[in-house]
């Protein structure tokens, strides 16, 4: 059976719409948001800057839907992580890993963020669902350190919030400020021969900071 012409339609504008955003991310990310140009993601996607405008609504609305998108797929792979299935620890150094994963996985990720950060993060509060879609880490986070509590395990004085930047900064340094400490150091923190090195180190960093003396 042929599928409905309505359907391939539905189907070529999601295509479009996702290329248009893939690029528009990295677009944003390079040149920040004042200096991206709609008509180069327009000849990247093989579209016209009406045609982003008609799914988008403007420079702006595209560029809070790449932000929506970029917070949405850190989000998406920390919800992957079954915490219920795993003891606190396991679960808080799975977290940590899943982070850490995500930031090496996702250069434009942390470029994008660094950016909005230059901007004072002006455009942030304007990302629909923004608040509601970044509470999910923080109360999967929540939800592991009480059990730990409860077992005993991990220490009373610390709250979800200070975990999450704990392994956001470790995660996010490593990948941010790569070429800066390359040419300090002589050390490339993305080095394939340090990778499960760092990734061990972040993980048993959190652990050892909850740990109940």
């Amino acid at each position: 059976m042929r599928t409905p012409p309505e359907t391939d339609r539905r189907r070529d504008a999601e295509r479009t719409r996702a290329d248009i955003l893939e690029v528009a991310t990295e677009e944003f990310a390079t040149h920040g948001y004042s200096g991206a140009r709609v008509d180069e993601i327009a000849a990247r996607t093989r579209t016209t800057k009406r045609m982003i405008y008609y799914y988008f609504g403007g420079k702006e609305q595209l560029y809070l839907s790449v932000l929506e998108r970029a917070y949405a797929e850190i989000r998406a792979a920390e919800r992957a992580v079954d915490v219920d299935h795993l003891d606190p620890v396991s679960a808080i150094r799975r977290i940590a890993e899943v982070t850490f994963d995500h930031h090496e996985a996702h250069p434009w990720f942390i470029k994008l963020v660094g950016a909005e950060n230059a901007q004072q993060g002006r455009h942030m509060n304007d990302v629909a669902g923004l608040v509601d879609l970044n509470s999910s880490a923080v109360d999967m986070l929540t939800g592991v350190l009480e059990r730990g509590r409860a077992q005993g395990l991990f220490r009373d004085d610390v709250d979800a919030l200070d975990v999450h930047m704990m392994i956001s900064a470790f995660c996010f340094f490593r990948v941010a400020n790569r070429h800066t400490f390359g040419a300090i150091f002589g050390r490339d923190l993305l080095d394939p021969g340090t990778r499960e090195h760092h990734r061990t180190m972040v993980a048993d960093m959190v652990a050892g900071y909850l740990s109940r003396r």
